[in-house]
């Protein structure tokens, strides 16, 4: 007689003995992709569930012996045959693998069944950046490179310098400001590489960034420049939004232009963009940095260093600009101005950068928020701006002086400022700077060596330069010179059809990924979604309801791919990036559209 006895096993799995998982394999979107063994970014990991097991122990090593110092990541207590890594791994390759991984199940006393065979691969650029068509005049523009977390520039020609930025353009103001002539615009050179940074924690250290190949020398030739009204205003992506077409961009664009007199008529060699929230211009969101040229591109890596003073611009038009601060400059009404490039954001890891320690320039806040409010338009100009030399001020003493003093009173004190430098007395003159004006006396900023006679010259010498809008935003706007656009970046989480990127068990106990809308899956589903260029770190979070939107749960992650500890039932979940970049104090990118999916109870059968 045999006895009949119930056994918990979720339906079609074969009760056998333990056996070492099979079918280890890698994947970026669902565990049923074809298996490759190259990645431009991180992937995730699954295998074939292993009959009575309760967890899995994983290992990611640059060793394929899984030696203690190669280790990268390691997870225990995974609950389903699917496994994403909370962090991004840099370009690695090897011969014929630079990475491992291999898995085992865990019964309820411990390991059951050995280690898995190791799966290799590596982590490798697809492609090299090449120019994009059509082109612009001063403006840069290749193509993205999938797994890239930004780009070097390195600027050939007479400038010979490098930069990084996060978008896939530059602008050549290096060559344009303070040069109008066709020998330094008219034939620009350049090399561009892609980068990938390394997110997350890894257990042995790996290096912070990773490098793709530099690309030929590609040449950017742009016409002779033509002058005539500022005008033709657009902005530039992998779209354009001009005034036929108001369009989205994932990543705050590149601005494009022409002409270079303004309203009133006046000629000007400088530029500024200036973006705002409202049609009239005048809540301003980003100020640009001053260029010469008629691109401008927002840079994390700061301005170029804007001469100071007239001896500095005759200086500048012989050279190109080293990086540096912009000095701070004015609207027409006389209110200070400060470039968003010059707002360096925090490195301490509260602002979800993304960006590592070893990175050694700290990053500016150049990215705009999405626009998600009701219009969801940006507006935005193009100023021109003057370099405004400051006059020669001449008076005198108004009263004698001694060595050691510290103050001055002159006749008149109209035009000195603090800040200035003044000549006082007979030749040979002293030079001090002023600390402080009050009616006609004035505080210097170290004491006088010699006395000084009444009616002695005080002299304020040209030199000095200020930065000025010619123009005021409103008149500019109101005068027709107005662009639109709009900016959005919530990451794709759903495939073809609206069936979303999730991969798990499903209720018979297999190992899939989810090929229709509302999939349905046993134990903890992994989800995946797309990279935005413009984040560093993504959120996901989960409801039980798509509305009212009530979180039950949330995880911050560096990759792009989570495993979610969902219970039985059916619930939704979303995405969305973190940007460290965003000016202001805002670092949250806008949300994915909520997904739905279904987790089922155990299905249990009788076995004899």
């Amino acid at each position: 007689m045999t006895a009949a006895f119930a056994v918990a096993v979720p339906c079609g799995v074969a009760h056998a003995a333990p056996a070492a998982p099979g079918n280890l394999h890698a994947f970026t979107l669902r565990a049923d992709e074809a298996v490759t063994h190259t990645f431009a970014r991180t992937p995730s990991f699954a295998w074939n569930p292993v009959p009575g097991a309760t967890s899995y122990d994983f290992e990611l090593s640059t060793s394929k012996t899984f030696a203690d110092n190669g280790i990268v990541w390691h997870g225990d207590g995974i609950k389903s045959p699917t496994t994403a890594l909370p962090l991004s791994l840099p370009w690695i390759t090897g011969s014929p693998y630079s990475l491992y991984a291999h898995v085992r199940a865990e019964g309820r006393r411990g390991a059951i069944g050995r280690w898995s065979q190791p799966f290799g691969f590596n982590m490798r650029w697809p492609t090299v950046p090449v120019p994009v068509t059509p082109s612009y005049p001063g403006l840069l523009h290749w193509s993205k490179v999938p797994g890239a977390s930004g780009y070097m520039v390195w600027m050939l020609d007479g400038v010979n310098h490098w930069f990084t930025t996060r978008a896939n353009m530059a602008d050549e103001r290096e060559y344009y400001t303070f040069h109008q002539d066709p020998s330094w615009t008219g034939t620009v050179h350049y090399r561009v590489r892609a980068m990938r940074w390394l997110y997350g924690q890894t257990d042995n250290g790996l290096p912070a960034v990773s490098y793709g190949p530099w690309s030929g020398v590609y040449t950017s030739f742009n016409p002779p420049f033509v002058g005539g009204p500022l005008g033709n205003l657009a902005t530039v992506s992998d779209i354009v939004s001009d005034a036929g077409h108001v369009r989205t961009h994932e990543l705050t664009p590149g601005f494009v232009w022409n002409g270079n007199t303004s309203i009133w008529g006046t000629a000007d060699e400088l530029y500024r963009v200036v973006v705002f929230t409202d049609e009239d211009c005048l809540n301003t969101v980003f100020n640009g940095a001053i260029v010469g040229s008629p691109a401008y591109v927002p840079r994390d890596v700061g301005p170029v260093a804007m001469p100071t003073d007239t001896t500095g611009i005759a200086a500048a038009r012989s050279t190109s600009l080293a990086f540096g601060p912009e000095p701070a400059s004015k609207t027409r009404e006389g209110i200070d101005v400060t470039t968003n490039e010059m707002d360096v954001a925090a490195d301490d890891g509260s602002n979800h950068t993304g960006l590592p320690p070893a990175q050694v320039v700290k990053p500016a806040k150049v990215d705009l928020w999405d626009s998600d409010w009701a219009t969801g338009n940006y507006f935005w100009t193009v100023m021109p701006v003057d370099e405004a030399a400051d006059e020669t001020i001449t008076t005198s003493l108004a009263a004698t002086t001694v060595p050691g003093d510290t103050t001055i009173t002159v006749s008149n004190a109209t035009g000195i400022g603090v800040g200035d430098t003044l000549q006082i007395g007979l030749p040979p003159a002293e030079t001090r700077v002023v600390n402080a004006v009050a009616g006609s006396v004035i505080t210097l900023s170290t004491p006088l060596t010699a006395a000084h006679g009444l009616s002695d010259p005080v002299v304020r010498p040209t030199g000095r330069v200020s930065y000025i809008d010619d123009e005021l935003t409103q008149d500019s706007c109101a005068a027709g010179r107005l662009g639109k656009f709009r900016k959005t970046s919530d990451p794709t989480v759903t495939g073809q059809g609206g069936t979303p990127y999730v991969s798990g068990l499903s209720p018979n106990g297999k190992l899939v990924g989810s090929r229709k809308p509302s999939p349905r899956f046993y134990g903890p589903p992994l989800v995946s979604w797309m990279p935005l260029d413009s984040a560093g770190q993504y959120e996901v979070q989960w409801s039980r309801k798509a509305y009212p939107w009530t979180p039950a749960g949330s995880q911050l992650t560096w990759g792009t791919a989570a495993t979610l500890p969902l219970t039985p039932g059916t619930w939704y979940y979303r995405v969305r990036g973190l940007d460290g970049l965003l000016v202001g104090t805002k670092t949250a990118l806008s949300w994915s559209d909520p997904v739905r999916i279904v987790v089922t109870k155990p299905q249990f059968r009788v076995v004899r």
